[in-house]
Parts: structure tokens; C-alpha cells; sequence
């Protein structure tokens, strides 16, 4: 459950057109669809909405609550999202949990999320359990049951997804605690949705049954139902389940009544431990989501910091000023904020970063916008609606959250004609009137002790109101001999993986192609064999260097030029290598792919990597290594490859070391592409709403002009060396917030005969929230906000790793429990029932991940990379399903021998380290800021 639901931006779509570049006029029209949907109200109040979707084999069941952070209880900041774990995971005929087993036994997926505004509840199903999902939120609504196991369990785990999200990063405390304590003044949105540890400490049982009664019922909510159903049984069913649920008796008001208290001018100076850069930036509160400047806001936006075209990208990162800008545009249904920030590069004097901040705004409040910066910034935010609608699911988050929002569920269609209507004059009006100088709270954030009085408001916090104890008696589970059985399936719906089309270009380059939906949106994906497994150690970083750097200019191309064209296409460009290959992406609108899918091509044959932007973006990468670094997550994560491979060319820390990025040069850049980036080491997959026949011709149009001269060279054999002995490590963090612990041990390669088996005994162990790892550490200890473990198996080798995230003084429990894990499951056989159910939930979850574009490609091209041709990475589902449990048991435990078992631990180390050493009495400690990730030693010498 996560307790941040980020703002859709520009999630908002509806019958209109991306707006034609000069350029590309004659190919850049395209209609976008409207979100079609029924909606009826029950006499109780429940609001349903249907979008129905006969093409895909799955439903998406969602509740919607109009209760959010906002109505959280006086002394009682955080509460909303608390109840939202609460109401989660029993009620009087589902014990403990039981919602997240039944989910994943079907194959399905599930969540939940607090905002401002809302609360929601989420599953999405195969079609034929749309009755069971109705049935559990009939359940949740009307027979929760509030109890002390319930209460404290979920408290002690929403305090350490507070530590892991907000006291863990380096800027959590900016971004949670110290921005919105002062861009509010008198609304409850001052409070962090998330709450502080106080707070939730103090919180009450009493509480929690009270805030019930007092918010949650059919009056409040909205059911949202998008997928493959019959309407007629739809409606049948839910007039079953819910139609005899009451009204709330008792009803506390949803209105948020008043406005705020203006901002006026006035710095905030706030701290962090371990801030390895600071930030500057200003923030100013917006108005509410409904209202008409809304869409000028996301403009001006786009203008400033969407893409790689952008003012803030030329004021501030191309100077060297700012390793990276940030904006947050949040809307709420009363009022929301619009901070622009910078972190500041290393080096450079904040100040100074503040006022080029400063003197960007400004000038756009001058002289407004261009016309390409208006065109490029409404077909950006145009395209990511279109991604927003591309499935089933994602119209019903799109469709919701506009609705809880606004109280319009055509808040979608709405918004974007807005967009489209937005001129450079409206730019500039809000630019001057919205984001007004003198109205504004100015941002400092440096390292410090982190204490809450340098960010506090001066203006005193209201008192809120609490809703009145619970009148109606507490529910409690029922007997199992009287509990309600959940409904029966119905007829499952049929589901045909989409139809492959192979062939092979003139310039040895493979292609993939075949429709996977109808929404107007496809993906350019091409695949190289050759990613950080090819490195120099000494180089390492390299492959992915050359990989975010290519689009910064080529023979034909400047990097503006590159953006510009990009964006004015509303046209989204990604990149990223791996041990096994380099990976370039491109999504975009179908009327606009083909050319799009030219600058693609010109990247991958012509890339210059210019002086200037490769010295600028080598400087960015090593700042933000200094980040990754003071994250504890994140350090763990580089420190693992070394341990387990040692020198052997995967035992190379992805993205880089500080001395190895150092190292690098333009030239080597170059070389790298010239050497390894050639099309007969190439697969290329096209996929969306496009038919076979145009995306072979666009991409022969496109690529069919990369040419390689000579043989390729030959790939590295023995990727994986030789196995490392196990280790105790230690990365002493002072100070951290939240300490990171993982168990890994040396894995096997994709191509394994045993590679299904372990798979299957890894997604018991650690695959989901009903893993045997989530259930130990969360579940029954509430120790961490999740555990859980992967499989990861490359082309030559890989790692079976368990990680969770937890206080620092439950570091050495958490890893007594893996390491106990580790060992039942590579020795006790396997029940056959949760065999079979782990093959649904696997299954369920690969055919998922096939219905966007972007997933469909992304899977295929990580097969490929791995060795694994399209057509077999199809027959997944029938690899899993063929899977025993004694081979499963068998596979796992051959990796599992606790002689094998690595531990690494990332944090404050005073608060466990006599624990560990109790567990485990061969431990090396390193100090974080003398850790040399270029040595498998990681210790710099003495």
C-alpha cells in the first residue's frame, strides 16, 4: 500500500488531436478516444461507474472514498492512510490478510493509496472473479473488523514505511515533512499524508473505529469497474452486495470549509542527515483542480522542466548549475502548490542556483512562451494522457482520480480540452498572477540534524476537528464453521497472446512486431547484445553512459534539435544497459511514430557524444552517485554485484564507480557505440495499436540505414567467474534513517534447465505480499513496509537476493529471518495447492504485463538480451504451469545452502552490530564514506 498516489499529469484525455508541428503537420493529427462509462447511484448513495473493455481477459474492481489525508483527526496527522492499511485486511468473514492470498491465488494483483482527497482500493482480476472482488468490498465496506491485532500490526508497519520512504532518502524530509508544512498555513493539506512517528504513536483503537463510522459507507464512495463484464450482470451483482448496505448513520462532514491564509514572502531553511547536495527552489499555492488555470499550470510546467527541451534543462543543467531540476504540481479539490526546485550541483554555490531559478521564471513571465515551447509542451502532456488510457486499469485511475477531485467524472475529457485550448498569453497570465514573486515561500535544504523547528510555520496549526467515539458495537470474525464462502468464479474470458510477425532487415537486424491494442499509441523498442558485462572494470559506468548521452547530438542532430523534434511528436525517448545489453526506447502517438522512429534510428547509427554535453553529463552522473550513496537501498543494491561475482565482469557495479566515471573520456564513449551498437547485434520490437505491416515499413524506413562494418565482435564467455565465498557485510551509514538488509547467494543463468523451477520456488518465497518473506517480516512482525526476494538470471549467470527495508535496530532480526526462510524452503517439500496457486499468480501477472506497449516490448527485449527468443518467451505460461513442486524445492535448494549465503547490511550500524555479530561473528565493517566500490574489498586501503 502506498501512501503517496503521485498526480496524474496529463492523465486526462479526450477526443482532440495532438497539435501539429510545423514540421510534421500533415502526419501529427490523430484523434484521441473519450473514456466511454455508464454511471448509476443506489438509493444509499454508492456511485458506480462501468467502462467496459471486451479486449482484454481481465476486470479492475476499485472502490473510491471521498476521505483523505485532509479529514485526518486533530493530533492525528497520517490517519487516513493508516486506516487505509487497516481496512485492508479483515473483516468478519476474511481472516487476516486473507484479501491479498485470495488476489494472488487468481492470478490478480491488488493495492490501495491515500491522497489528499482520497482513499482507494484496487484489484484487478481475471474477468471471471468480478463477482469475488464485489464481494470484498461489500466486505470491506460494511463488515470490517477493527481490532487490536489489526490496529498494531499496521501501525508498527505504516512507521517503517515512513522511515523507508521519508527519514531513509536523502531528501524524504523535504519532499513529505518540510514542503507542505509550509505551503499550507490553515488547511489540514499541511499535514504530511503520511503522518509523523508521534502522531501514530499516539493514535488510539477508539480512533480507528470512530474514523470509520464517521467517513466510510456507500455515501462516501465511488465503485469504478473497468474491464471485460456483461453490463446487465454488473449491475445485478452489485445491486446484490451493496444495495442493502446503509447510509451512514452518523455522518461527519466531507466540506473542507475556509480558505487558506496567502503566502506571503519568506524562506524556509531546512536540514536532513546525510543531504549529500543541496536544494534550492520556491513554492507557491495553486488553485483548487477544478478550476480554469489548472491546464495553464501544466503548460507552464511542461515548459519548464517536461523533457529535454525545456527552459530549466538550458538555464540551469546545461551551465553545470543543477544536477537535476524537480517541479511538483500537486492538485487538490480545494487547493494545491506548484514548488520548483533544483538540486544544486556540487561545486556551485546554492545561491547562485537560486537566482538563474529565479531568472528563468522571470523570463517567462516577460515575454510567455514560444510557439514551439506551447506546441512541444500540450503534445508531451496529450501523449502521456494517450499512455494513461492504453489499458483497461489505467482509464479507471485516470477517470477516478479527475473524478474525486473535481466531483466530475468528465473531468478527463474536460481537462484535456483545456490543454489543447491553453495559449502562451494564459502562460504568462498565471506565470505573473499564480506564481506571483511576492507570494511565494522560498526553499533551502542543506545536510543538517534534520530537526522539524527549521522548517516549521510560523503561523500556528489550527485545531481540527475529531469525529465522535464509535457508537456501534466492534465486529469480530466469525467462526470458520459460519463464515460467508467468497462467490464461485464465473466463465473465465478468452485471452490470445498476440500474434508474433518475425523477419529479418537487409542490415542483419531482427524485428518483432505484432498489435497488441487499439489505442492509437506504439513502442519502438531496440535491444543490443552488449551492456556493462562488456566493460573495462575500470571503466565501469561506460555502457550506461553512452546509453543516456546519445541523444545528446549527432551528425546530422544537435541535442536541442533532438528534444525539440521529440517532444513536438509528443514523443517519449528512454535508454538504460544492463549487464547483458543496451536497451533504446521510443513511445509515441502512431501518427507521429515513423518519425520519431527517424531520430531513433539517427541516434543509434550516428551518435557524436559532443565534448561539452559528455563532461556536463558525466558531472550529473557523479552527483547523482553521490545521492544513490546516502541512500541506503541504493548502496546496497551496488555493493551486492562485487560481493557475489568478485572481478568477473557481472561483479561490475551498475552505473559506475566515482573513480571510474572519473575516468572515462568522449572517446571511449564513441568507441563503445562503434564497437558494440551494431545492427546484427540487434533485435528491434514494435507493438501497440499499430498494424505489423506499417511498423515493419517505418522501422526499415528508419533503421534499415544502420549499416556495421567487419564481423561483430565476439562477446565475453565467462561472465560470472568463478563463486565467491560467502561474506558479512557491513556499510556503516551514521545517522540513517532506515537500515537495508539483504541475504543473496550466486544464481544461475536464464538458459537453465532448472531456470522455471527455481522461479517458481523464489515467487513462494519472497514473489509478492503473500511471499513467505513479506508474510514473516511484515505480516506476523511488522518489521518492514515489504520483503521480498528475485530471481535474477542474465545470459552468463545471476543472483538470487532477498532485501527488506527496516529500523536500524531490527537489521540483525530481519536477516535471522531470511536466513531461515532460505533454509525451509530449500529443504520442506512444497504443498501442492500453493504450487498450483503461485503458477496462477505468475501467469496472471506475465499476461499483464503484456497488455501495454511499453510492458509488452520491455519483456521481449529483456528475453532477448538474455538469449531467449521471442516465440519462447510467449510460452511462459506453459513453461510455469509444467513446474512440480519436488523440482521446485530441488532447484532452490541446490542455491540455498546456507555456506552460500551472503549478508549485507546498510545503516546506522551502532544500533545492530553486537545483534549481527551474535548471528554471524565474521563481520566486516566499512565505513560508507570510506566504501571504494572499485574493489571487491570495497575498503580503501589503510
Amino acid at each position: 500500500m502506498n501512501a503517496f498516489a503521485s498526480r496524474l499529469l496529463g492523465a486526462f484525455l479526450f477526443s482532440t488531436a495532438i497539435v501539429a508541428p510545423a514540421a510534421t503537420a500533415q502526419s501529427a493529427k490523430m484523434a484521441t478516444p473519450t473514456i466511454p462509462f455508464t454511471e448509476r447511484k443506489l438509493a444509499n448513495g454508492l456511485r458506480v461507474i462501468a467502462i467496459r473493455d471486451t479486449s482484454t481477459p481481465d476486470v479492475t474492481v476499485s472502490m473510491w472514498y471521498e476521505v483523505g489525508s485532509k479529514h485526518d483527526p486533530e493530533g492525528r496527522s497520517g490517519f487516513a492512510h493508516l486506516f487505509e492499511h487497516i481496512l485492508s485486511r479483515k473483516t468478519v468473514n476474511m481472516p487476516y490478510n486473507t484479501i491479498n492470498k485470495m488476489v494472488d491465488d487468481i492470478g490478480g494483483t491488488r493495492n490501495a493509496s491515500t491522497w489528499y482527497d482520497r482513499t482507494n482500493y484496487y484489484e484487478t482480476v481475471p474477468a471471471q472473479y468480478l463477482e469475488r472482488m464485489l464481494w470484498t468490498h461489500a466486505e470491506r465496506m460494511a463488515r470490517p473488523v477493527i481490532d487490536k491485532e489489526v490496529f498494531e500490526t499496521e501501525r508498527n508497519v505504516v512507521k517503517e514505511e515512513l522511515r523507508q520512504r521519508v527519514l531513509a532518502p536523502p531528501y524524504g524530509r523535504l519532499y513529505s515533512f518540510a514542503l507542505g508544512e509550509n505551503v499550507y498555513n490553515l488547511l489540514p493539506h499541511r499535514r504530511p499524508t503520511i503522518g509523523s512517528i508521534s502522531d501514530l504513536d499516539s493514535a488510539t483503537l477508539e480512533d480507528a473505529r470512530a474514523f470509520h463510522e464517521a467517513f466510510y459507507g456507500p455515501d462516501t464512495a465511488t465503485l469504478i469497474v473497468s474491464g471485460n463484464f456483461q453490463p446487465a450482470q454488473l449491475d445485478a451483482l452489485v445491486n446484490k452486495y451493496f444495495a442493502a448496505v446503509p447510509k451512514r448513520a452518523r455522518p461527519a462532514s466531507l466540506a473542507i470549509k475556509g480558505k487558506d491564509q496567502p503566502l506571503t514572502g519568506r524562506r524556509v531553511n531546512a536540514t536532513g542527515p546525510n543531504v549529500p547536495l543541496p536544494v534550492v527552489g520556491s513554492a507557491w499555492q495553486t488553485p483548487g483542480a477544478a478550476s480554469a488555470d489548472m491546464a495553464a499550470l501544466e503548460v507552464l510546467d511542461g515548459i519548464l522542466t517536461r523533457g529535454d527541451s525545456n527552459r530549466l534543462q538550458t538555464a540551469l543543467v546545461k551551465p553545470g548549475l543543477s544536477t537535476q531540476p524537480i517541479s511538483q504540481l500537486n492538485d487538490t479539490e480545494e487547493q494545491g502548490y506548484y514548488a520548483l526546485m533544483a538540486i544544486v550541483a556540487s561545486g556551485r554555490e546554492p545561491e547562485v542556483v537560486a537566482t538563474e531559478l529565479d531568472r528563468a521564471l522571470d523570463a517567462l513571465r516577460a515575454t510567455g512562451p514560444t510557439a514551439a515551447e506551447l506546441t512541444e509542451a500540450k503534445n508531451e502532456l496529450l501523449s502521456a494522457g494517450l499512455q494513461e488510457r492504453e489499458v483497461a486499469s489505467s482509464r479507471a485511475f485516470t477517470l477516478g482520480e479527475g473524478l474525486v477531485r473535481t466531483g466530475d467524472p468528465r473531468a478527463a475529457d474536460k481537462r484535456l480540452a483545456a490543454i489543447t485550448r491553453v495559449t502562451a498569453s494564459d502562460v504568462q497570465r498565471v506565470a505573473r498572477t499564480i506564481l506571483n514573486p511576492a507570494k511565494r515561500v522560498e526553499l533551502r535544504y542543506a545536510k543538517g540534524d534534520g530537526d522539524a523547528k527549521g522548517w516549521a510555520n510560523p503561523t500556528p496549526l489550527p485545531r481540527f476537528s475529531s469525529p465522535p467515539p464509535a457508537a456501534q458495537a466492534p465486529l469480530a470474525l466469525l467462526p470458520e464453521g459460519q463464515r460467508q464462502a467468497p462467490p464461485a468464479p464465473g466463465t473465465p474470458a478468452t485471452y490470445a497472446m498476440p500474434a508474433l510477425t518475425e523477419a529479418t532487415l537487409a542490415n542483419g537486424m531482427k524485428l518483432v512486431t505484432a498489435r497488441t491494442g487499439t489505442v492509437p499509441l506504439a513502442t519502438l523498442t531496440v535491444a543490443i547484445r552488449a551492456g556493462s558485462a562488456v566493460e573495462a572494470r575500470d571503466k565501469a559506468g561506460l555502457a550506461a553512459m553512452v546509453a543516456d548521452i546519445a541523444s545528446k547530438g549527432t551528425t546530422t542532430r544537435s541535442a536541442d534539435q533532438i528534444a525539440a523534434g521529440l517532444e513536438s511528436l509528443g514523443a517519449e525517448l528512454s535508454s538504460s544497459a544492463s549487464l547483458d545489453g543496451t536497451v533504446l526506447s521510443v513511445t509515441a502517438p502512431v501518427a507521429t511514430l515513423p518519425q520519431a522512429a527517424e531520430i531513433l534510428g539517427d541516434i543509434l547509427a550516428n551518435a557524436t557524444f559532443p565534448e561539452e554535453d559528455f563532461a556536463r553529463e558525466r558531472k550529473r552522473a557523479l552527483d547523482g552517485l553521490q545521492v544513490a550513496l546516502k541512500d541506503p537501498n541504493q548502496l546496497g543494491g551496488r555493493v551486492l554485484p562485487p560481493v557475489v561475482f568478485g572481478n568477473a565482469p557481472y561483479g561490475i557495479v551498475p552505473g559506475g564507480t566515482p573513480a571510474s566515471l572519473a575516468a572515462l573520456r568522449r572517446e571511449d564513449l564513441a568507441s563503445f557505440r562503434q564497437t558494440w551498437w551494431r545492427p546484427d547485434l540487434a533485435t528491434a520490437f514494435v507493438s501497440g495499436g499499430i498494424d505489423p505491416v506499417q511498423a515493419r515499413q517505418l522501422t526499415e524506413r528508419a533503421l534499415g540505414g544502420w549499416r556495421a562494418t567487419g564481423a561483430a565482435p565476439a562477446l565475453p564467455t565467462d561472465v560470472a567467474g568463478s563463486e565467491q565465498a560467502a561474506r558479512t557485510l557491513v556499510i556503516d551509514l551514521p545517522g540513517a534513517g532506515q537500515a537495508t538488509v539483504i541475504a543473496a547467494v550466486r544464481g544461475i543463468s536464464r538458459g537453465d534447465a532448472a531456470y522455471y523451477d527455481a522461479l517458481l520456488a523464489n515467487s513462494i518465497l519472497g514473489g509478492s505480499s503473500t511471499g513467505r518473506l513479506f508474510q514473516e517480516i511484515r505480516v506476523k512482525r511488522a518489521l518492514s513496509y515489504g520483503a521480498n526476494s528475485a530471481l535474477a538470471a542474465g545470459l552468463g549467470g545471476g543472483t538470487l537476493s532477498a532485501s527488506a527495508s527496516t529500523k536500524n535496530e531490527s537489521a540483525a532480526d530481519v536477516a535471522q529471518v531470511f536466513l531461515n526462510e532460505f533454509a525451509r524452503i530449500g529443504t520442506e517439500p512444497l504443498g501442492a495447492t500453493d504450487v498450483e496457486n503461485r503458477k496462477t499468480f505468475m501467469v496472471g501477472s506475465f499476461q499483464r504485463s503484456l497488455q501495454s506497449s511499453v510492458g509488452f516490448n520491455a519483456t521481449l527485449a529483456g528475453a532477448a538480451l538474455r538469449g531467449v527468443s521471442p516465440t519462447e518467451q510467449l510460452a511462459y505460461a506453459d513453461r510455469v504451469r509444467s513446474v512440480s513442486g519436488t523440482a521446485a524445492t530441488s532447484a532452490i535448494g541446490r542455491l540455498l545452502q546456507p555456506s552460500r549465503v551472503s549478508l549485507i547490511i546498510v545503516g546506522d550500524s551502532a544500533k545492530f552490530i553486537d545483534k549481527l555479530r551474535a548471528l554471524r561473528p565474521n563481520v566486516q565493517v566499512v565505513a560508507a564514506d570510506k566504501l571504494d566500490l572499485a574493489t571487491v574489498a570495497l575498503a580503501t586501503a589503510k
